[in-house]
């Protein structure tokens, strides 16, 4: 009798360890990203730790990680396939190693304002959503909603960039993005493909010249510190997605599936509006740091954009003819 007590005892725990929705209450979960302390990105997703954790009434506890302590984007996505990891808010732009379609939304001068990048990036049913999801979801993992990082400018400690030809010779740490490296292949740069975690380093040493983030992740990370010119180029705008593992998210119940997604939502939206608020602020920042920042002329952003639209048709083998249409008619409608 006490062996069969015991053999059916332990079949139980078994089948609650692995039935979907079945997740032992109070389990403590780890949410991971790249992110500086208390930039608008890492105060997004403590609030939306603090959200899940109230609102699931402590069922499911999230503890945030920033600073790439759990790594940089390539090993957050990596450890998010494979289950080893719950939450991340993500840069799929840097996981072109796991897909190349995770940086289609890295095409160059898609948008030109926030008003425009609302109407194309923050379209659910428009191709670059669409696209980004599905291809996370065959690697195992679940886009909650979307976040913002930035128009993407120049930095760099050799001259400043006024003009295309300026970039020319450069040597500039790109994420591993096929379509911003493509760009400035095109533009005559020196293209070095750097984890973030490893950029601020390569930049005191002099590994590379500069890089391309924007003026919200240059701020928080203090970037700047390492450098002398700025350009907006607002060659890229770039998102985020708020993302669980799959594994993780199979656990759950459907009450509980509601709530980190109404929470993902309202963290989503939260920072969209604080992190544009800031931008002047962090722009005035690095000015007050020495660094000399440049605005484009009409004539010279022209330029610009003309060449880097020249490159969708040449990366239509890389996303797909019918996605680079299909993104066209997107950017047409945003702009009726």
């Amino acid at each position: 009798m006490k062996r069969t007590a015991i053999v059916v005892s332990l079949s139980a725990m078994l089948a609650a360890s692995v039935a979907p929705g079945v997740m032992a209450q109070g389990q403590d979960v780890r949410l991971g990203h790249v992110f500086a302390t208390d930039s608008p990105v890492d105060n997004a997703s403590k609030a939306f730790a603090q959200c899940v954790t109230d609102d699931t009434g402590g069922d499911i506890s999230v503890t945030v990680f920033p600073d790439s302590q759990l790594g940089g984007d390539e090993t957050l996505g990596r450890d998010l396939s494979r289950g080893g990891l719950e939450l991340a808010f993500l840069n799929p732009g840097s996981l072109t190693g796991l897909d190349p379609l995770l940086d289609i939304h890295y095409l160059p001068y898609i948008v030109s304002s926030f008003e425009e990048a609302d109407e194309v990036f923050y379209n659910p049913d428009g191709v670059l959503q669409t696209t980004i999801r599905e291809t996370l979801a065959n690697h195992g993992m679940k886009s909650l909603d979307f976040f913002e990082l930035e128009f993407r400018a120049v930095t760099n400690s050799e001259q400043p960039v006024e003009s295309v030809s300026d970039l020319e010779g450069l040597k500039l740490r790109v994420p591993g993005s096929i379509s911003i490296r493509s760009f400035f292949d095109a533009a005559g740069v020196q293209t070095v493909t750097l984890p973030f975690p490893e950029l601020f380093v390569a930049l005191q040493q002099g590994t590379v010249d500069g890089q391309d983030n924007g003026a919200s992740i240059t701020y928080n990370s203090r970037l700047f510190e390492a450098q002398e010119y700025m350009t907006l180029t607002n060659h890229v705008y770039a998102m985020g997605t708020i993302t669980a593992s799959d594994h993780f998210w199979q656990q759950l119940s459907d009450e509980n599936k509601d709530i980190i997604s109404a929470c993902a939502s309202e963290s989503a939206s939260d920072q969209i509006e604080n992190n544009r608020a800031k931008n002047a602020e962090y722009l005035e920042g690095i000015r007050e740091a020495g660094v000399e920042v440049h605005e484009l002329s009409d004539e010279e952003m022209a330029k610009f954009v003309e060449l880097g639209r020249s490159l969708w048709t040449e990366l239509e083998d890389t996303y797909g003819a019918d996605r680079i249409q299909a993104l066209k008619e997107d950017v047409g409608a945003s702009n009726e």
